[in-house]
């Protein structure tokens, strides 16, 4: 027993002899690696969490020089916006803002076009009389604050001194007076999915769409509500499920959002982002397209919102594709529409919207704060490096009548378009 305690003493000591040798070895690798390399993480994309600037040098270029040299490992990276051919337009001026929130949209009443709203999560509400210069936070009085906070605004439209807000969890307020005052319209719990877009339309009348593709028509401020497709787009894909249509058999899952163009045609993406469908006004049933691409749709609109102008999509990777005007003269077939690529380089970074100033002047934005511009039409892109001042990601851009255009983001993000700076870019 005696000589059995000794040797477990002496493996004992052995063990924590080799433990502080371990400890010793560890501390002087991490003191190299302190010396010889920076890290550098930075927010710059929805899609990349991380970008890593090429020019310090990084843990990636410590892993992959020390790895070369054992083991023969390379690792590749994606070059940033940055690196490509870049335009200098300060075309854009960030607007202070009292929040912090991610904001989702912005309107501005038809009739009086100095007078807006912008909404956001956390309760995010907010009103400007001087055409977006200065904002102020605004409050609904049928909500307490605690209440209000939890609510996240998606839409918000405004004709003619009538608005409506939709939010999430479901909520439709209404406003007749200019906004001074809001009334809150019960939504059905019978509604199939939850209001993913509001359009008014002016004297009452408001389109309201869901996430399972539901349209519904109003004309007496959302009281009642008729239906415009015979069913929801699940029913309709399971339905039809040998219309060739990649990933719509068997389809259960909901759709991003809804878009509406000037005629009233509707265009949607499914969750998955690997089909979208189309409809317009007259029709029974939405009409499903293969994306024509193995990458996943991003984003989709109209060209100058306008179907008939042409659709555009952003896919996963940084690409954009747009149809020529042709291809989108009738929609209602079940032809699907040919893209052809835009000369856009984004290293990589997604590309979230799109927004026609005009049919020659166009802004792409996406993550990291990035911002694209064209000036023939969408065809040919040019990285603008005004959007290395942006602390943020950029989701939506809108322009309206006249010389206005905003872009929202993330933080508080909101920039302001500055006129007759792109003229001669």
């Amino acid at each position: 027993k005696t000589q059995i305690a000794k040797n477990s003493s002496k493996m004992f000591a052995a063990m924590i002899a080799m433990a502080c040798i371990c400890l010793s070895i560890f501390r002087v690798c991490d003191s190299f690696y302190a010396m010889n390399a920076q890290r550098t993480i930075e927010n710059r994309s929805v899609c990349m969490n991380s970008s890593l600037k090429s020019e310090d040098p990084t843990r990636r270029d410590f892993i992959q020089t020390t790895g070369t040299a054992i083991g023969g490992v390379c690792l590749a990276t994606i070059a940033s916006p940055s690196q490509v051919e870049a335009v200098k337009i300060d075309a854009w001026e960030q607007v202070t803002l009292p929040v912090a929130t991610t904001l989702y949209d912005i309107a501005f009443d038809t009739a009086e076009p100095s007078h807006g709203f912008v909404v956001g999560s956390k309760g995010t509400f907010l009103e400007t009389k001087d055409s977006g210069k200065n904002w102020s936070p605004r409050s609904f009085s049928n909500l307490d604050a605690e209440e209000e906070i939890n609510y996240r605004f998606e839409k918000v439209s405004f004709v003619d001194g009538e608005a409506f807000i939709i939010g999430k969890p479901p909520i439709l307020l209404h406003s007749k007076d200019r906004g001074e005052s809001w009334e809150r319209v019960p939504l059905s719990p019978k509604l199939p999915g939850e209001p993913s877009n509001i359009v008014a339309l002016g004297g009452g009348k408001a389109e309201m769409t869901t996430s399972t593709g539901a349209i519904y028509y109003s004309s007496n401020a959302g009281l009642n509500w008729k239906a415009q497709v015979k069913e929801t787009i699940d029913a309709t894909l399971n339905r039809i499920s040998s219309s060739g249509v990649s990933g719509a058999s068997y389809f259960t899952g909901s759709i991003i959002g809804t878009l509406r163009d000037k005629s009233g045609a509707y265009l949607a993406v499914s969750s998955r982002g690997n089909f979208y469908l189309t409809w317009e006004p007259g029709q029974d049933f939405w009409i499903p397209h293969n994306r024509g691409t193995s990458r996943r749709i991003q984003n989709m609109g109209f060209v100058e919102g306008d179907s008939k102008k042409g659709l555009w999509m952003t896919l996963n990777g940084g690409v954009m594709q747009m149809t020529p005007q042709s291809e989108t003269d009738n929609l209602s077939t079940t032809t699907d529409p040919t893209f052809k690529p835009v000369s856009i380089k984004t290293g990589g970074y997604g590309i979230i919207d799109a927004g026609w100033k005009d049919e020659s002047e166009v802004w792409a934005v996406g993550g990291g704060g990035n911002l694209w511009y064209s000036k023939d039409g969408g065809r040919n892109f040019k990285y603008n490096s005004f959007s290395q001042k942006v602390p943020g990601n950029l989701y939506t851009i809108k322009f309206f009548s006249g010389d206005m255009g905003f872009v929202l983001g993330s933080d508080g993000v909101l920039l302001r378009y500055i006129p007759g700076k792109t003229l001669n870019a």
